[in-house]
């Protein structure tokens, strides 16, 4: 007896396989025909896939676009200024309203595991106070990392040390930096050191906005590396945007790629931002900034695809579709052989759930039994349509539920035609 059967879904290799679910685990995969079950949902067709997952946001911006103003150049250093005008005026119930309606949004894209940096800069720890309310209500359907974000620079803001540490003593997950902001280059490097040092003593893991800059000069994704084979911190590290390496020449890279891998350093760039924010200062040829991903996924890197910022001071859209985050990545990444894309498929599912750390993820008996059924044949149609999430199941129950979006065609002289879906190859 199950609680719940998914039946006939197809899985993300191409198996047609039941799911059986038992409390907040699934219990089984295969041919269940004839078993009994509590709820059935008909998948029949349908792409079933484990759920998806952001390993880079910032929550606590989210959903204030406009508050107190618009970014007018679209700029990175301009949202930066915003972001610390808005600091000084919001309150704390603002911040829990708008994280708490994404949240909403995520699970109704079946997005059920966001990694979200949150500004310790801010003497008052307004934000990280509100996320960690965030992260203890929404922890029935949706896994929320926090990260330890010193958005004004590790050493530039006075505070900003002591303010990292303090939100670590909180119960922030993770240990951020952005080296790239500090005054000098010297500084940068240093704050990756002592930063990754924290995170070593602490048993914590580590994601630095690193190199997030046009400038090809920018190389603290070298030290960050480094660090990481220096204090055993392999496979806990992840450096996120790395637009820099959008312009380094290639001699430099042929000497990064391996030092990444050899530390197992994984990456996470953000392709609506980065293609968005970077190249501001070029006129033609216009650089897109968005790193080198499938060189970096070449050596054996792992490499997922974050989203970023939505309706906030960098970003002017955005709905916490992570299919609209792959599918921007397989574009500017030219990532668009069939074998390619079923790769960015991965990358906002069983790739950044790697790097996330997640525990008890993905289809399998005995895992975390959260998953998604989509209007789609397979990860690629996924992709291509940005499908309608069918169902969305988070531990064991079902939490979201949306009607298939046919649309219904009559014309003259035509058959009646009523679905978009193709079966690829």
């Amino acid at each position: 007896m199950f609680d719940l059967i998914v039946k006939g879904g197809v899985l993300p290799d191409g198996t047609v396989a039941d799911i059986g679910i038992t409390g907040d685990k699934i219990a089984a995969i295969g041919d269940l025909a004839g078993a009994d079950s509590g709820q059935v949902i008909d998948a029949s067709g349908d792409l079933v896939s484990a759920p998806f997952v952001d390993p880079h946001f910032h929550l606590d911006a989210t959903l204030s676009y406009g508050t107190p103003r618009i970014n007018a150049s679209g700029t990175l250093l301009e949202g930066i200024g915003l972001w610390g005008e808005l600091k000084d005026e919001m309150t704390q119930d603002q911040v829990v309203e708008r994280a708490l309606t994404y949240c909403d949004w995520a699970v109704s894209m079946g997005l059920l595991a966001i990694r979200s940096h949150v500004d310790v800069c801010d003497d008052r720890l307004l934000g990280v106070e509100a996320l960690l309310h965030v992260r203890e209500q929404v922890k029935d359907y949706i896994d929320l990392q926090l990260v330890a974000f010193p958005q004004d620079g590790f050493y530039r803001d006075p505070t900003a040390r002591e303010n990292t540490i303090r939100a670590l003593d909180m119960g922030v997950d993770v240990v951020g930096g952005i080296p790239h902001f500090e005054r000098t280059m010297a500084d940068g490097a240093a704050s990756v050191r002592e930063l990754c040092e924290i995170a070593a003593a602490r048993g914590l893991q580590v994601d630095m906005h690193c190199d997030e800059t046009d400038d090809p000069m920018s190389r603290h994704i070298e030290t960050l590396a480094y660090e990481t084979q220096r204090l055993g911190l392999n496979g806990r590290v992840a450096g996120s945007h790395l637009t820099s390496m959008h312009s380094m020449d290639n001699y430099y890279v042929s000497k990064l790629l391996p030092l990444m891998a050899e530390a197992d350093v994984r990456a996470i760039p953000n392709p609506l931002i980065n293609i968005v924010l970077q190249g501001r200062h070029d006129t033609y040829p216009k650089r897109r900034g968005l790193t080198r991903v499938k060189e970096m996924q070449a050596h054996g890197i792992t490499v997922g695809w974050g989203q970023d910022c939505v309706l906030d001071p960098w970003y002017s859209l955005g709905t916490a579709d992570m299919l609209d985050v792959a599918f921007m990545g397989l574009h500017v990444g030219q990532m668009t052989s069939p074998d390619e894309m079923r790769k960015c498929f991965a990358m906002v599912t069983d790739e950044n759930a790697k790097i996330m750390g997640l525990e008890h993820y993905g289809l399998k008996v005995g895992a975390k039994a959260s998953l998604v059924v989509l209007d789609a044949g397979d990860p690629i149609e996924a992709l291509r349509l940005r499908a309608t999430r069918l169902f969305v199941v988070a531990n064991g129950k079902l939490v979201s539920e949306t009607p298939r979006a046919d649309a219904k065609i009559s014309l003259a002289g035509r058959p009646a035609a009523s679905r978009r879906r193709h079966v690829t190859t």
